[in-house]
């Protein structure tokens, strides 16, 4: 059993180790990254997340014609957050969605991840929409690639917008977030894990390396 430390998701980027906690013997840790703000009301996470949702409303003129659209796992209860943001800032409701794109991954390998599309409902029509993608770490594109894919199979929105928690880089395709929490540099070996109280009764996010 290896130790990870956890810190705090500051607003100011600042690096700063406030405890640890325990990961799989396949990771070890890298460095300190951050963690949603336990002993406050409101979490740093959260904080961010009001501050995206400002910056969509503020690109969009409104939230005339927006629906969110969360990407399974943890881009859900992200986009359930946001819209509930827009909602109360807006006072109008704002439809919250999900894509479900499952993995079959192997975290203690060297293969290639490879999105899979899971069909299902969104949960509401998405043709003519101003639609936001909602996910918690853009990598490499390929999982943005298959959601969009996939959402085109569900209607024709208007115009996709891309939202993330967290940007790592080391992008494989031509694919950008119009909406970021915050960019980390990591190396390839290093992973960004993102936990949410609605997923994982916790609400922190760390860097740790793969052991390869």
């Amino acid at each position: 059993m290896v130790t990870a430390f956890e810190c705090y998701f500051r607003t100011d980027d600042t690096l700063h180790a406030q405890g640890s906690g325990h990961l799989g013997k396949a990771h070890r840790p890298a460095e300190v990254v951050m963690i949603g703000h336990r002993q406050g009301l409101v979490s740093e996470i959260q904080r961010t997340l009001v501050r995206l949702a400002h910056e969509i409303i503020e690109k969009n003129n409104g939230a005339d014609s927006i629906g969110l659209v969360g990407i399974k796992r943890r881009g859900i209860p992200l986009a359930q957050r946001l819209a509930k943001l827009i909602s109360e800032i807006e006072k109008r409701p704002v439809d919250s969605g999900v894509l479900d794109i499952s993995f079959y991954r192997d975290d203690l390998s060297t293969y290639d991840t490879r999105p899979v599309v899971t069909p299902g409902s969104i949960g509401f029509d998405v043709t003519g929409r101003k639609i936001i993608l909602v996910d918690d770490v853009l990598y490499t594109g390929r999982t943005i690639r298959a959601a969009l894919d996939a959402l085109f199979d569900h209607g024709r929105p208007k115009q996709v917008q891309l939202l993330v928690l967290i940007d790592r880089g080391h992008r494989e395709l031509p694919i950008e977030a119009t909406f970021v929490g915050r960019n980390i540099q990591t190396t390839d070996k290093e992973i960004i894990e993102v936990k949410l109280q609605e997923v994982d009764n916790d609400e922190q996010v760390l860097l740790v390396e793969r052991i390869d």
